[in-house]
C-alpha cells in the first residue's frame, strides 16, 4: 500500500505543521508506463544535479528517529520531531542566510533524514528562489514521499521555466506519484502567465483524465489559463460549466474579461455574480475597477467606490490604488490625487499609478513633481515608475530632465531592462535628440520589436524619413515580423515622403502581415494615400472598413479638405454626425481647414459656433487661427482683425501668422505690418515671417523697406528656409533646390525649361517678377526658371513617358509665379501634375488647377 504523506502549509498554535496521511494502492509498473506515455511525456525527464550540495552526508538515523515509508510500510512520525526546536525554526526563517544557519542544528540532531525536515527544507529552498539546493536536497533522497514531489513541483512553476515544470510532473508520472488537484493549479497558472494554451490544453487534459473536472479550485485555474491565453470565451465556456461557483472562481472570470477589454461584460458579470448570492470582496473590486477605467465611466466609477467605503475596502491599499488609476483614466485626476494623499500605506504601485495618472490626463509636470516626491521620501522605484517618469520628461520636452532621470538607470540598477531602455529612446526621441537615441538603440544588446518601433517612431517625428525608411528596412532584413505599431509609424513617414508607388508597396506589406483590417493601421493608410495625391483611393480604404475610430473620419474629411474638395469633407462630416462617433476638436480643425481652403465661409462660421454649442468643446488657438486664415483667403481681412481683437484668449503666432499669409495674398500692407510687428514682439525664430513682410512690401514696391527687413535679418542672423520639391523615379527619391546645378542632368534639364519656357509663353504664359527685385528683368525671369518645383516637374517630364501623371512634393507654399507656369505646362504637355506644397494639393490638368486659384 502507498502511504501519502500532505503536510500543511498552515502550522498550529505550536508551530509544528499537520500532516494529512493517506492510504492508497501502489501503482502498477504496466500502468506507469503507459502514463509515462501520455502525449505530456513529450519533454525529456531532466536529471537534477546531485553532487554539488554544500551539506555533509546525512547521518545514519538515530533510534529514535522514526520509521522510514517503503511502498510497502505506513509512515510514523513521533511528535516529538515536530516540538524539536529545529521544527520550530524552519517555521519562522525568513531568508536564505537564516536557513543556512539553521541546517547545521537539523544535521547535528540527526533530523536531516527526517521527511518533515526534507520536505520543509525543499519547500523553504524554493520559496526563496534557490531551486538549485533544493533539488540538491530532493535528489539523493531514496524513499521519497509524495509531498517532496509535490513541494518540488510547486518550486519548479515558481521558480523556473514552463518546460522544466512540465518535465518535472512527467518525471512524477513515470515515478508512480499520484497527482493532486494543487499540481494542475500551479502548472496551469504558468501556462497562463506565458500564454501558452498548447500546454495548457494538455494539462487540462491531465487534469480531466486524473478526475478533478468537478473540483472548483482546478477548474478556477483552467478559467484563469484560458483568460490569459486570451480565449476569455473559452474561458466562460469552463465558467459556465461548473457545478458550483465560489467567489474565487466569479472574481477569474470578471479579471479574465476586464483585462482582456470586455468591460462592459465584465461589469454584467458582477450584477449577475450578485443575483446568485455573491458579496464582491476587495478582490472583485481590484479586478473591476481597470474594467470601469476602460469603459470610461465616471459614474458606474463613483458607484463603486461608494459601495468600497461602505464594505470598508478603502483602507485596503490595493483598492485604493486601483481606485486611483480608475479616476485618473476617467480623466478625474483631482479626485485621484485626493484619494492617494489619504492613502497611509502607499506601495510603489500607488506612487506608479499617480504618475501616470498625471501623464495620461496631459499634465506631465505634476507627474514630475510625484516623481520628486517619491524620490524625496525614498520609496523604491521600478521600471515601471522610471518609464512614468521618462513619458513625462518626453511630453514635457524636457531634455536636461530626462537626463536626469537617465542617471539615475545605474543606481537603480536598469541599465540592461529593455523596456526602460525602449521608454529611454522614446523620451530622447521627443526631446528633439534623436541622436542620443540612436546611440542607445546601436548599443541594446537585446533589441526588441518595441525598440525598433521606438526608433522607427523617433525618426519620423524629427522629420528624419529616409532613416526611418532605412530602420525598417533593416528590421525586416533581421526577420523581425512588424506589428501594428510598427506599420503606424512607418505609414505616416512614407506619407510624408508622398511617393504614391511607396505608398502601394506598404499597402502590400500591410495585406501580406495580415493587418489590413487593423483599424488603426487601416486609418494611417487612409492619411497615407491622401497625403500622397490619391485621395480617391483614400476614400475606397475608408468605405471598406469594418470599424472606424474618430481619427479615421479625421483623416479623410483632412484629405478632403487638402485636395481642395471642401464640399466634400463637409458632408463627410454630416455623415459622421449621424454615426455613434462623436466629433473631437481635431476633427473640427479639419472642417474649418477643409472650408478655408474651399472659401467657405458661411459654412465655416457655422461649425466654428457648433462646436461649444452643441458639442461643449472648447475652440483652441488652432481653431482660432483656421477662423483667421478662413476669413483672409476669402479677402475679409478687416473681419479677420477684428475677429483677432475679440479673441477670449491672447492670440499666438500662428494666428497672426495666418493673417500675414493673407496679407500677402490680397497685397494689404497696412494690416500686414500690424500682423508683422505682434509676430515680431513675440520673438520667432522663424524667419519664414520676415520673408511674407518682405514679399509684400517687394509686391508694393517699397523697396526702402525690403532692405530694412533683410537688414533685420542679417542682424538676427535669420536665414530665409530654403525651397526645395521631391520626385521619385524608379525607386529613387531626386530633391531639386532652387537654382541648383549638382544634379547629374542639371544641363539637360535647364534647356529643357529654356525651350519649355518657350511653349507656355506661345500658350499665353507672363512670368510674375513682382517678388524679385533689384536685377533685370532677363535674370528675373533666369531666377524664376530657377525655382525647385520648375527644375522637378522639367526633369520628370525628361525622365517620363508621355500621359504619365507626374508627383512632386514641395517644402513650402507654391509661388504664384510658379501655380501660373505650371497650369500653362499642363496644358501644352498633356499632363496631370500633382504638387504637395506645406499647405495643400494642387491638382493641375489642361491648364486649371484643382484649387481654382484659391491658395
Amino acid at each position: 500500500m502507498h502511504v501519502n504523506i500532505y503536510m500543511s502549509e498552515r502550522p498550529d498554535f505550536n508551530g509544528a505543521s499537520h500532516l494529512a496521511i493517506s492510504i492508497s494502492p501502489p501503482i502498477p509498473e504496466s500502468k506507469r508506463r503507459r502514463m509515462s506515455s501520455h502525449p505530456l511525456s513529450f519533454t525529456p525527464l531532466r536529471r537534477i544535479p546531485t553532487n554539488t550540495l554544500p551539506l555533509p552526508p546525512p547521518p545514519p538515523p538515530s533510534p529514535t528517529s522514526n520509521l522510514h515509508r517503503t511502498p510497502s510500510s505506513r509512515t510514523y512520525i513521533p511528535s516529538h520531531v515536530y516540538k524539536h526546536p529545529s521544527a520550530i525554526l524552519l517555521e519562522l526563517c525568513t531568508s536564505m542566510k537564516e536557513l543556512h544557519q539553521f541546517i547545521p542544528l537539523i544535521i547535528k540532531n540527526g533530523l536531516y533524514s527526517e521527511h518533515l525536515f526534507q520536505t520543509k527544507l525543499v519547500s523553504l529552498f524554493c520559496k526563496f528562489g534557490s531551486l538549485h539546493e533544493a533539488a540538491r536536497v530532493f535528489q539523493p533522497i531514496e524513499d521519497k514521499i509524495d509531498e517532496l514531489y509535490h513541494t518540488m513541483l510547486k518550486g519548479y512553476a515558481r521558480n523556473s521555466s514552463l518546460d522544466d515544470a512540465v518535465s518535472f510532473f512527467c518525471r512524477m508520472r513515470y515515478d508512480g506519484v499520484r497527482p493532486v488537484v494543487y499540481n494542475f493549479t500551479y502548472l496551469l497558472k504558468v501556462c497562463g502567465d506565458n500564454a501558452d494554451l498548447r500546454k495548457g490544453k494538455e494539462i487540462h487534459c491531465q487534469l480531466i483524465v486524473n478526475g478533478f473536472a468537478s473540483n472548483v479550485f482546478a477548474m478556477t485555474g483552467v478559467v484563469n489559463m484560458y483568460a490569459k491565453c486570451r480565449l476569455v470565451e473559452e474561458a466562460y465556456k469552463m465558467f459556465d460549466r461548473m457545478p458550483e461557483r465560489d467567489l474565487v472562481c466569479w472574481n477569474t472570470i470578471i479579471s479574465g474579461y476586464a483585462q482582456n477589454g470586455f468591460g462592459k461584460t465584465a461589469l454584467e458579470l458582477v450584477l449577475r455574480m450578485q443575483e446568485e448570492g455573491k458579496r464582491p470582496d476587495s478582490i472583485t473590486i481590484v479586478s473591476i475597477l481597470p474594467a470601469v477605467a476602460d469603459v470610461g465611466s465616471l459614474r458606474i466609477g463613483r458607484s463603486i467606490h461608494g459601495y468600497s467605503m461602505r464594505a470598508g475596502f478603502e483602507s485596503f491599499v490595493n483598492v485604493s490604488t486601483a481606485l486611483v488609476d480608475m479616476y485618473s483614466k476617467c480623466g478625474s485626476v483631482g479626485t485621484a490625487r485626493l484619494i492617494f494623499d489619504r492613502m497611509t500605506g502607499k506601495t510603489v504601485v500607488s506612487w506608479n499609478s499617480m504618475i501616470d495618472g498625471y501623464v495620461q490626463n496631459g499634465d506631465p509636470g505634476a507627474a514630475m513633481e510625484i516623481f520628486q516626491k517619491m524620490m524625496d521620501e525614498q520609496v523604491e522605484m521600478t521600471n515601471v515608475t522610471v518609464m512614468g517618469a521618462l513619458h513625462a520628461c518626453a511630453d514635457l520636452g524636457d531634455v536636461e530632465q530626462g537626463r536626469f532621470v537617465h542617471k539615475l538607470l545605474d543606481q537603480l540598477e536598469l541599465g540592461s531592462d529593455v523596456s526602460v531602455m525602449n521608454s529611454l529612446i522614446s523620451m530622447y526621441s521627443k526631446c528633439k535628440r534623436v541622436d542620443i537615441a540612436a546611440e542607445i538603440f546601436e548599443n541594446l544588446q537585446h533589441k526588441t520589436l518595441v525598440s525598433w518601433n521606438a526608433m522607427i517612431l523617433g525618426y519620423a517625428q524629427n522629420g528624419r524619413i529616409n532613416e526611418a525608411i532605412d530602420y525598417f528596412c533593416k528590421m525586416q532584413l533581421q526577420n523581425i515580423k512588424p506589428d501594428s505599431f510598427t506599420m503606424v509609424s512607418v505609414i505616416p513617414a512614407l506619407a510624408e515622403l508622398s511617393v504614391l508607388p511607396q505608398a502601394k508597396w506598404i499597402h502590400g506589406l500591410v495585406i501580406r502581415t495580415c493587418l489590413d483590417k487593423n483599424v488603426f493601421v487601416a486609418t494611417a493608410l487612409v492619411d497615407m494615400y491622401a497625403k500622397c495625391g490619391a485621395v480617391h483611393t483614400a476614400r475606397k480604404l475608408f468605405d471598406m472598413m469594418d470599424e472606424r475610430h474618430v481619427t479615421t473620419w479625421n483623416a479623410m474629411i483632412d484629405g478632403y479638405g487638402t485636395h481642395g474638395l471642401g464640399k466634400a469633407a463637409l458632408e463627410l462630416f454630416e455623415k459622421m454626425k449621424k454615426e455613434v462617433i462623436k466629433p473631437n476638436e481635431v476633427t473640427f480643425l479639419c472642417v474649418l481647414s477643409a472650408c478655408s481652403h474651399s472659401g467657405l465661409v458661411e459654412e465655416g462660421f457655422q461649425y466654428f459656433g457648433s462646436m461649444k454649442k452643441d458639442y461643449g468643446l472648447e475652440p483652441a488657438m488652432d481653431h482660432y487661427g483656421a477662423m483667421v486664415d478662413l476669413l483672409g483667403r476669402a479677402n475679409r481681412l478687416n473681419e479677420a482683425w477684428d475677429f483677432i481683437q475679440k479673441m477670449p484668449i491672447e492670440p499666438a503666432i500662428s494666428v497672426f501668422g495666418a493673417m500675414l499669409g493673407a496679407c500677402r495674398i490680397h497685397k494689404n500692407v497696412e494690416l500686414g505690418e500690424k500682423a508683422a510687428n505682434r509676430i515680431f514682439d513675440l520673438d520667432p525664430d522663424d524667419g519664414g515671417y520676415h520673408v511674407l513682410l518682405a514679399n509684400i512690401y517687394a509686391t508694393a514696391s517699397m523697396w526702402d523697406k525690403v532692405a530694412r527687413v533683410r537688414t533685420t535679418m542679417e542682424k538676427k542672423g535669420i536665414q530665409k528656409t530654403p525651397g526645395w520639391s521631391v520626385v521619385e523615379l524608379q525607386n529613387e527619391v531626386h530633391t531639386f533646390y532652387s537654382g541648383t546645378t549638382s544634379h547629374p542632368q542639371a544641363k539637360k534639364i535647364y534647356a529643357f525649361l529654356e525651350t519649355l519656357g518657350n511653349r507656355i509663353k506661345a500658350a499665353g504664359y507672363m512670368p510674375d517678377t513682382n517678388s524679385v527685385h533689384d536685377v533685370e528683368d532677363v535674370v528675373k525671369e533666369q531666377l524664376l526658371n530657377s525655382h525647385s518645383e520648375k527644375l522637378a516637374i522639367a526633369f520628370s517630364l525628361l525622365n517620363t513617358s508621355p500621359g504619365t501623371t507626374i508627383h512632386l512634393r514641395k517644402n513650402l507654399r507654391v509661388c504664384g509665379d510658379c501655380h501660373n507656369a505650371t497650369k500653362y505646362i499642363s496644358l501644352v504637355t498633356k499632363r496631370e501634375i500633382i504638387v504637395r506644397d506645406m499647405r495643400r494639393f494642387h491638382h493641375f490638368k489642361d491648364g486649371t488647377c484643382s484649387c481654382g486659384d484659391y491658395w
